[in-house]
């Protein structure tokens, strides 16, 4: 299966703004955990739930093949960020996001 991010759905800007919160993402990271069809990524407390919804709405407008789910536990339980799908898996380890 081939998995094409839809490059010309974002405007420049978009494009920067979603890059930006990539990184604030990646560096919220503090663990992560192998799905069947993707990753699923434990955030540290204090993360901002806002960007994650910002980059959620950016990104599956570039890849619809992305499934999504943000998993909040309470107040102060952990919070989850799972991306899954057909190829994903594959798609996030040649990115290297596996490694994050």
């Amino acid at each position: 299966m081939t998995l094409v991010c839809k490059l010309d759905a974002l405007t420049p800007a978009e494009r920067a703004r979603s890059a930006a919160l990539r990184r604030e993402l990646q560096a919220a990271m503090v663990e992560r955990a192998e799905l069947g069809d993707g990753w699923a990524f434990r955030l540290r407390d204090g993360a901002s739930l806002a960007g994650v919804a910002e980059w959620i709405t950016l990104e599956r407008r570039c890849c619809p093949f992305f499934r999504f789910a943000l998993e909040v536990d309470g107040e102060s339980g952990p919070v989850w960020l799972r991306l899954s799908g057909d190829g994903v898996k594959e798609f996030l380890a040649a990115q290297g996001v596996r490694d994050a």
